[in-house]
Formats: C-alpha cells, sequence, structure tokens
C-alpha cells in the first residue's frame, strides 16, 4: 500500500498540545491484501506546541482494551505531560475503535451466520493491530524506529510486536500488561480468581456494613422485576459484574457509593432500588461504549495451541461456588466476559451469535513468537504490579525471563491503572536512561 493510502484530516492546538488527525487505509486482511477489503484507522499525533518542528523521537501508545480507543487528550496531563517533554506522541484508535472503521452490530449482522461474523472479527486481534501500526509507521513516518508504551492489552500487543516486528521498535515501555506467552484464556483466569477473592475480602474489611447492603441489594434483586433505565431485567450476576472496578485504584470507593445509595427508605418504598442506584449499575455494566471489549475479550489469548476459549470465565467461576448468586456474603466478579451477558445486556445481544461462534472457534495463529522474544534486543522496560487483578505478576515474571532484553519492576504501589494514577511512566524512563536508553531510530 502507498503513501497515497495516508490523509492529514486536520491540525489544531489544544492548551498545552499540538495535535495532527490523520486518516490510514489498510486492508481488513494482511494475509490478503489486495482483495479489495479496507479499513481506515485513525492516528492522532500530539506534541508540545513549542516542539511541534523539531525532530522528536516518536511514541506510539498501545491502548488497553481490546476493543478500546485511543485516549482523548485535554492536556499535558499525567503520562502524556511526561512523554511531550521528549517525544512526538502517536495515539492509534486500534481497528474497529473510536474514529477507525467501527465494527457496528447492523454492519456485523448483515455479514451472515456467527461464523461469518468470527472470520471477520478474527482480524480485529492483536496481530492485525501490530500490521497497522507498522503500516503507519512506515507510510506516516518514513520507517523511522518508534519506541511502544503498552497498557495493560496494550502489553500484550507489544509482544506481538516484538515478536514479528522489531525492527520497527526502539524500545518498549509495558505498563500491567506482560501476558503469560503460552497461558490460555483458562489459565488466566485460575491464575486471577483468587485475586479477585482477596480484593473482595480487602473491600468488605474497608467497608464492613456493605456486607448487609450488598446482600440486601442481592436480595431484592433475586425477588425479581428489577429494571434498568434501558429496559434490561436486573440479575444479580450482572449486579456482581461491578466488581472489575476492584481492578482500578479507587475501585472499593466507587462500588461502595454506588451501593450507598441503592435503597433511600422513604416511607412505603424501603425496598425499592433508586433510580441512581439503577443508572449507575447500567453505566458501569453496559458496555454500550465498547462492545468489542466484551465480543473480542477472551480470543485475544486464542493461540495454535489453546484450543477454543469454550467461555473459560464461565467454567472457571462453575468450579467456585463462593461465586454463586446466591452465596452470602455475595462476591463481586472481576475482568470476566460471561454466555449470559449476551443475553442480559441490550448492547451485546446483536453480538451474541458472533460471540458463540469465537468461543468455539480452534484455528488461531500465534501472536507470540517465543524464538524471537527470547533473541530480543529492544530493550524492555516494565511495570508488574504485585496485586493486579487483572494480570497474574507470576505470569508476568515469568514472561519477563523469557523476553531478551526485559526489565521487570514489580511494584505494590499501584492497582492495574498506576499508568493513569501515578507516576510510573517517569520511573520506567529514568530506568530506560540508566541503562542506555532506546536504540537508534534510523
Amino acid at each position: 500500500m502507498s503513501n497515497g493510502t495516508v490523509t492529514a484530516t486536520r491540525e489544531y492546538t489544544i492548551p498545552g498540545v499540538h495535535v495532527t488527525d490523520r486518516t490510514v487505509q489498510v486492508p481488513l486482511d494482511w494475509s490478503r491484501p489486495d482483495d479489495g477489503r479496507t479499513l481506515s484507522v485513525f492516528v492522532r499525533e500530539v506534541v508540545d506546541p513549542t516542539k511541534r518542528r523539531e525532530d522528536l523521537p516518536l511514541l506510539v501508545f498501545l491502548q488497553g482494551g481490546p476493543g478500546g480507543k485511543g485516549p482523548r487528550p485535554t492536556g499535558p496531563d499525567g503520562w502524556l505531560g511526561t512523554a511531550l517533554e521528549r517525544f512526538r506522541v502517536v495515539l492509534l484508535d486500534q481497528r474497529g475503535t473510536g474514529r477507525s472503521t467501527a465494527v457496528r452490530a447492523a454492519a456485523l449482522t448483515a455479514l451472515g451466520d456467527g461464523a461469518a461474523q468470527a472470520d471477520y472479527l478474527a482480524h480485529f486481534r492483536a496481530d492485525s493491530i501490530v500490521a497497522d501500526a507498522e503500516h503507519v509507521r512506515k507510510a506516516v513516518y518514513g520507517g523511522r524506529r518508534w519506541s511502544t508504551l503498552g497498557q495493560s492489552y496494550g502489553g500484550f500487543l507489544t509482544l506481538t510486536y516484538l515478536s514479528r516486528a522489531p525492527e520497527g521498535v526502539a524500545a518498549s515501555y509495558v505498563t500491567g500488561g506482560l501476558v503469560g506467552l503460552t497461558a490460555s484464556a483458562e489459565d488466566v483466569y485460575r491464575r486471577t480468581q483468587p485475586r479477585v477473592v482477596a480484593k473482595n475480602a480487602l473491600y468488605r474489611e474497608r467497608y464492613p456494613d456493605d456486607v448487609e447492603q450488598v446482600a440486601r441489594i442481592a436480595d431484592r434483586i433475586a425477588a425479581g422485576d428489577v429494571r434498568l433505565p434501558g429496559g434490561d431485567l436486573l440479575t444479580v450476576e450482572r449486579f456482581q459484574t461491578l466488581g472489575t472496578a476492584f481492578g482500578m485504584g479507587p475501585g472499593f470507593e466507587r462500588v461502595h457509593w454506588v451501593v450507598d445509595e441503592a435503597f433511600d427508605d422513604a416511607p412505603g418504598y424501603e425496598d425499592e432500588l433508586t433510580d441512581t442506584f439503577l443508572a449507575e449499575v447500567e453505566a458501569a455494566t453496559g458496555f454500550a461504549t465498547n462492545p468489542m471489549y466484551a465480543v473480542l475479550h477472551e480470543s485475544i489469548y486464542g493461540q495454535s495451541a489453546s484450543g477454543a476459549t469454550a467461555w473459560a470465565a464461565q467454567r472457571v467461576r462453575d468450579d467456585a461456588p463462593a461465586f454463586a448468586t446466591s452465596a452470602r456474603p455475595l462476591l463481586f466478579t472481576g475482568e470476566m466476559i460471561y454466555p449470559w451477558m449476551f443475553e442480559q445486556v441490550a448492547a451485546l445481544r446483536p453480538f451474541r451469535d458472533a460471540a458463540e461462534a469465537l468461543a468455539a472457534r480452534t484455528d488461531w495463529g500465534d501472536l507470540y513468537d517465543l524464538d524471537v522474544l527470547a533473541g530480543s534486543e529492544v530493550p524492555m522496560e516494565a511495570a508488574v504490579y504485585f496485586d493486579d487483578m487483572f494480570v497474574d505478576a507470576g505470569a508476568s515474571l515469568e514472561t519477563a525471563s523469557h523476553v531478551g532484553n526485559a526489565r521487570a519492576w514489580v511494584t505494590n504501589e499501584f492497582e492495574h491503572d498506576g499508568l493513569r494514577l501515578g507516576d510510573i511512566f517517569p520511573r520506567l524512563l529514568a530506568r530506560m536512561d540508566a541503562r542506555g536508553g532506546a536504540l537508534p531510530s534510523a
């Protein structure tokens, strides 16, 4: 594909950040780039306005997810502010997200049955995302090496990038995203579920009065006919998914304040859940803005030796009676996607056939080349969160030990969102500088 596939759409400055937006055309199927099926990938470049004409090194941000769009900058804040001190930063909307060609329910359904839909969605995994990034690097930036910053799923993408196109990478920074290189989806959930149990215990310790309140809420939901504002019937298992927040720094507080306002005990309405509570539960569990996160979630672990993912999280949950909807104290669940969500959640129902077909799929290609990774010369600095509820720290350290030139910093100061809330990126930069910095960009 030629440079003619790149279109600069607009250029503007917000306080502290100069922005250039581009759209890049890429093939749907990188193994058959000339079959006529294409997608657009949206590329947002940001730079310190005072440095906009300088020849700065490049940093591409690999977003978490799957199905997550790139950050929308409001200023030189947080890790981005740190990055703008030395980099020209590239923010990609991964294919199917944000302003890149979206995966919409109606268009997906028009492709045919669930198998046809799954065939299409199989082109939205890490291998295709990395191929898109490489095309952007070559078409927009003349093939200069760039550094990568991978948050969560962005760390998975980093490992695929270093497996498939290490020549494009000058240095890699990973935050909470070193996945087990040969781990199946079931392996992942069996290793992370005990951490979910531990987080529940910490939540109850911090908010002991919530134990009774959560049980009261669950009993009311189980009694039936609790409707969310959009019309979905609220179930106890959907209520339990609020626990995904436990993997983030302020997660206990987020859940506590939702639970705190569940009942207002007005005369005659003592057993009715409040509109505030129902609206907050719907927003937190509805997937209205990111259905691809649910649809693609287990497929990111599919590789040639893994077999079908087959709703791994549900199978692991079924082996743990403590997570039953009737258990008391009621346990909240973590970053798991379950098949019933595609029946109960309005935004996911149109994707049910595709999700079922993806769960049954067995012909996955490998995302990581263990030999290439072992011989990697690209310097990597990775933050491993000791208490991470989403990515098992033990698996992360096993991966770090296998990847050449990778060094891990283990910390219990942060949860999975440490990049956003803490000083993770400055620390990783300092560690990289101390060992000699990135490879030459040329």
